[in-house]
């Protein structure tokens, strides 16, 4: 196979691992699922990664602490309520990780809990109560998409992402659900995503891969400039491809750490060209930058514009905004230097030379950003660093979800 296959199967596509979703009643909407359920057959190597929003919810406090020791075997997470900024927040974080814990016959300290929703409104704990063995009922290999449905918010699509890898002759598989719409920033975790793998790797090492990892995915998305309070990205490895543990660096490792990056990568893709009332999916791609650190403060600067985002929105080829949000971005840029290009699956059309404007087709531009993915491509032509960040255009019906999320 390919060094990296894409597979269906998302988070139970590597052995061991079950899932399932359902309605318990935390949601209004007795339509869409509201608390789901991730279970590893074994106990199962942990990493996470959390928001910097010193605001956190109690889930994520609870999860610190219980992965502490480097060790997971399911997750629990409700939609709907975000459990924070709540006077008994940690009591019920607690709670459902207890009657996880009861219901797959596991410590309760083996239970990740995240909760996603509204911040600041109590989260009452009986629905859950009574939802847990229901789901404990219904896990399988087949429930990723059950899971996954349980923990979207304002997402409109599912995000499931799977590939499959080969470490030390041993067939290895490595999926993931994410969800993530609106509150998306470049400040870890940038939404919830929870990923599963049959390869045996150590905590610290799973650590190690996961937070090098979002430095150059999640912590590259964004759609509104909003930090959550309950963001965060959780990794769980059982071994039961039955691989060399990794305890290392070195090739393994390295192959681990990509096989890490072909699943986080699209699912960053997904969260971005799925932000609240978007339109278009944008993802810039700057080269020629001094050092990265350049070349990821002017992708994630021009990907967060709002001025860019909504040019974006309105099909027009304002290249003005991209180096607007170059020159206030911070980074060392010499300006006149940068060329800009719009490209998408309509043709490509290059705006801005040496930091000034050229002669372009306003026709073709408008075919270009009519397309529903869009890459802005800048070449700092100053080195030879790059990076890629990715977001969404800035759509009316932005406004029109947040302006009644709460009621």
């Amino acid at each position: 196979m390919d060094k990296f296959e894409n597979i269906p199967g998302g988070v139970c596509a590597a052995s061991g691992f079950q899932a399932a979703g359902v309605y318990c009643g935390i949601r209004k909407n007795p339509g869409k699922k509201d608390l789901s359920l991730i279970f590893s057959e074994v106990p199962a190597s942990a990493a996470a990664v959390y928001t910097t929003n010193l605001v956190k919810g109690a889930p994520l406090t609870v999860t610190k602490k219980h992965i502490a020791d480097g060790k997971a075997q399911a997750v629990i997470c409700n939609s709907g309520n975000a459990n924070t900024c709540n006077a008994d927040g940690i009591e019920i974080a607690e709670k459902m990780s207890a009657l996880t814990g009861e219901a797959l016959g596991i410590a309760p300290e083996d239970v990740v809990v995240a909760s996603t929703g509204v911040i600041g409104q109590p989260l009452n704990i009986a629905p859950i109560a009574a939802g847990i063995p229901q789901l404990a009922e219904q896990l399988s290999p087949e429930g990723s998409s059950e899971a996954c449905a349980a923990i979207m918010t304002t997402d409109t699509v599912k995000k499931e992402v799977a590939v499959a890898f080969t470490l030390g002759g041993k067939c290895c598989h490595l999926g993931g659900i994410a969800k993530g719409s609106g509150m998306i920033h470049p400040n870890m975790a940038t939404m919830l995503g929870f990923l599963t793998t049959d390869a045996a790797v150590s905590p610290a090492m799973l650590q190690k891969a996961l937070s090098d990892n979002i430095q150059n995915t999640f912590n590259m998305v964004s759609v509104d400039g909003d930090t959550s309070t309950n963001d965060m990205v959780v990794i769980l490895a059982n071994g039961l491809a039955g691989n060399a543990e990794i305890t290392e660096e070195g090739e393994d490792y390295d192959t681990f750490a990509q096989a890490l990056n072909a699943a986080t990568v699209p699912l960053c893709r997904m969260i971005a060209g799925d932000g609240e009332g978007a339109t278009k999916l944008l993802e810039c791609r700057v080269t020629g930058g001094k050092t990265l650190p350049v070349a990821k403060t002017v992708a994630r600067s021009v990907i967060s514009s709002s001025l860019t985002k909504a040019a974006m929105f309105g099909e027009d080829a304002n290249w003005g905004r991209v180096l607007c949000a170059i020159g206030y971005s911070g980074a060392d840029v010499d300006v006149t230097k940068v060329d800009v290009v719009f490209q998408s699956a309509a043709g490509t059309v290059t705006v801005c030379e040496n930091g000034a404007g050229v002669p372009f087709s306003e026709e073709l531009a408008a075919k270009v950003l009519h397309e529903k993915e869009i890459d802005i491509l800048i070449d700092l032509n100053d080195g030879d660093a790059s990076a890629t960040a990715w977001g969404c255009d800035l759509t009316y019906d932005y406004v029109k979800i947040n302006g009644d999320y709460r009621t």
